[in-house]
Formats: structure tokens, sequence, C-alpha cells
């Protein structure tokens, strides 16, 4: 049995919280991005990463339930390789927020921009919103975003398996040939781009310490998660190639699309529902998590000691989560302003949430005992993750520019140490469990 927290996060919220980080904007706008890289061939990718999901989903767990703690995995890479490399890790996931909220929220203003017209105005209006209600549900505490959250996914599933459900009787195998259109590397190609849609199984262990008993709830929440999102996206990403067939590469709303051929033209009216509440419960979970993290990194010196009021559990991380705020603000401004659109916002947190992955899977090798079971998973966790950098290119630049920074920082913090905030009581990480 576990031991009770202070958190009050149950497995079901923590199953609704890992859908909400994980099954998010992919679905929405990379089924079609995909089809477009590698034609039928991306279903490959779309289980090649599924399966890669079961040992990081595992990994990232089993450090969740031994190490409870807001700092997640900058914490975990403090304790496995010192204070650099966390400060590396947490700057990294941190800074990645701000652009990801800004590039996932414009991706569902352009299904209502779609939907009800406006174009960029309307596209951008809609993300501003998004992003607004967000801030505020997080700024309410924890509690209220796990009730939230388990309701969004909960309307989310049911919206999803139901577009598919439909046009499924309008699958054709025809639509499956050639197989490859673009070759057989084209697979790593669409595997890149949908490192954006599995981004997420680290998102949770920053609210490890939120569940009311981490090492019982938190393995059960993953078991359950890494079932349902390995469903709904093979279930969508079949759809869409065997039901739109070569249209599936030239559209932008491929939820819409599905919904068109099973219900009629007017029902792509309907997809704005389900990519609006996507948005919002990828969104949702990603700024809880990271607020809470910048807390922890105020806390632990990573960050300025100005941010580590609300890193204790049941707290409320607010001054995090108005840096986090502002930022994917800045950033939507930026996107509207030069008009470069979302995908090389994707792309950029894409090589941070890789070089997130790689650190941490490093790290469990160092903490978790060699005899547990976890340790297999992270070994096998290692191996995809190495492919990822592989075929992560250029897009590691900003990971690597932000690990300059963070670099940089601890040498200015040594040379002027800051006090901490009197507010808060430094919490190193303990070991929870045997």
């Amino acid at each position: 049995m576990g031991t009770a927290s202070a958190g009050r996060l149950t497995a079901v919220q923590g199953t609704a919280m890992y859908l909400g980080a994980v099954v998010g904007t992919g679905v929405i706008a990379l089924p079609a991005l995909a089809a477009d890289a590698a034609g039928p061939a991306s279903l490959l990718a779309w289980l090649a990463l599924v399966v890669l999901s079961a040992p990081l989903a595992a990994t990232f767990a089993a450090l969740g339930a031994r190490y409870p703690d807001a700092g997640g995995v900058s914490t975990y890479a403090r304790l496995a390789f010192g204070e650099r490399i966390a400060a590396v890790v947490g700057w990294c996931f941190y800074l990645s927020i701000p652009p990801g909220a800004a590039a996932a929220a414009l991706f569902g203003g352009a299904y209502a921009a779609s939907a009800f017209g406006g174009g960029t105005t309307a596209a951008v209006a809609t993300a501003a919103a998004l992003m607004a209600v967000v801030t505020t549900v997080n700024a309410l505490g924890v509690r209220v975003t796990g009730r939230l959250q388990v309701v969004l996914s909960a309307m989310l599933v049911t919206l999803l398996l139901s577009s598919v459900a439909l046009s499924l009787p309008h699958a054709r195998a025809g639509n499956l040939e050639p197989f490859a259109p673009h070759g057989w590397t084209a697979i790593g190609s669409a595997a890149l781009l949908l490192v954006w849609s599995f981004a997420g199984w680290e998102a949770i262990t920053h609210l490890a310490g939120e569940f009311r008993r981490p090492e019982r709830d938190l393995p059960r929440a993953t078991a359950a998660a890494v079932v349902l999102v390995g469903v709904l996206y093979l279930s969508v990403a079949f759809a869409v190639i065997a039901v739109l067939g070569p249209a599936a590469a030239r559209t932008s709303a491929p939820l819409g699309e599905l919904m068109a051929v099973g219900l009629g033209g007017d029902a792509r009216t309907l997809a704005t529902v389900p990519a609006l509440l996507l948005t919002l419960g990828t969104m949702n979970t990603y700024y809880a998590g990271a607020a809470k993290l910048g807390a922890a990194l105020g806390r632990d010196g990573a960050f300025p000691a100005w941010l580590a009021r609300g890193s204790r559990a049941g707290q409320v991380p607010r001054r995090s989560l108005a840096v986090i705020s502002g930022g994917g603000f800045a950033a939507l401004l930026l996107v509207a302003w030069t008009g470069v659109g979302e995908e090389p916002l994707v792309l950029l947190t894409t090589g941070c949430f890789v070089t997130v992955y790689a650190i941490g899977v490093g790290a469990a090798l160092r903490l978790l005992p060699r005899r547990s079971k976890a340790r297999p998973a992270a070994l096998t966790g290692l191996i995809g993750v190495a492919a990822l950098l592989a075929i992560s290119g250029r897009y590691l630049l900003w990971p690597l520019l932000i690990t300059a920074g963070a670099l940089t920082y601890q040498r200015f913090r040594r040379r002027r140490p800051e006090d901490a905030d009197p507010a808060e009581e430094r919490e190193p990480a303990l070991e929870r469990g045997g």
C-alpha cells in the first residue's frame, strides 16, 4: 500500500490529465500532415510511436511514484547527474511550453475559423481566448484542474470515437495503395512530425506529489492512459487514410472531413467542438505541470527565487503560471505579426521534448533499482529516444541554445547568490518506496 500524500488527485483524474497531455492537438492536424509526408506508410510511424510510448510512460511513472516532486524530470536529473543537468532539463521543459501553447491554441483556432469564417483574425482571437481560459482555470488550483480534466477527457474520447465509427463504413482498401508512395525513408519524416502528438508522458510527473497515493495511483493512471492513447491515435490515423484516401494529405481539418463523410457536409462544423476540447485539455495539463515546475526550479535555485512560491503540494504557483501565460501570449502575437505559421513553433517544441526524454530516461537508468520492473522499460525507452534524437537533426538547435542559457545562469548565480523566498521552505525530493 502506498502512503497518503497531501495531494488530492485520484487515479481517474490522473488518467484524464494524461489524456489531456498526450491526446491533444496532434490528433487535430497531424494525421493529415503525416499522410502528406509518407502516405499510408505513416501508419507505421503512428504504430512505432505508440509502442515506444509504453516503456517511456512506464519509466516516468516509476520515477514519479518513487520521487513525487513538483520538479518532475528536473528533480530526477538533479538526483542522477547534479544541479547543472537538472537546470538544463527544467529550462528545456519550461521554455518549450509558451511556444507549444501558442501553436496548440492556433491549431484549435484554425478549426473555429474554418467552421465559422474570419480567417487568420478569428483563428488568433480563438487561440487567445483558449489561453485565457486555461490560465484562469489553473489559477484556481489543481483541484479544479483535475475535475475539469475528467470532464474534458470523457467528452473528447466520446467525440473522437464517434467520428471514427461514423466514417469507417466508408473505408476503402484501395486507399491504402500505394502504401509507401514517397519511399520507406519517408516514415522517419512522418515520425518526426508525430513526436508532437506523443509528447506528454513526462508532463504528469510534475504533478506526482498532487496524487493522494502516488505509488498506487500514478502507475494505474499510466497503464490506463497508454491503452486509451494507443486506441485513439491508431483508430483516428487509420480512419483518416482509409476513409479519405489521397484527400487526407490535402486537408487541414481531418476530423471535420471524417464527420462530413459520416454525417454529411454540414457536419464539418461539429469538428470544431472536439478540436477546441482537445486543445483546451492539452494546454490545461501543460500549464498545470509547467507552472509547478517553474516554482520548483525557483525553489531549487535554477530559476530566480521569486518564482518559488507555490512549489508545495496543494499550493497554486501563480507567479510561475503568469510567466508561462505571458510567454504564450507573446509567442502568439509574434506568429500573428510575422505570419510564419505554427510549424516552426511545433518543431522547436519537439526538439525540447526529445531532449527532456533523453535526459529523463538516462536519469531513470541511474536511479531505479537494477532489479525493478521499470528497469527494462527504461532500457527500451533509451533505444527509442536515441532514434528520435537521430531524426530530430537541426531542430535540436533550440534546446542547445536553452542549455547554454541555463548553464550561463548557473554560473551567474554562483557569483551572486540569491536568498530564498522567505515564504517558501526548500523541500528536497525524498525517495518514496523501496
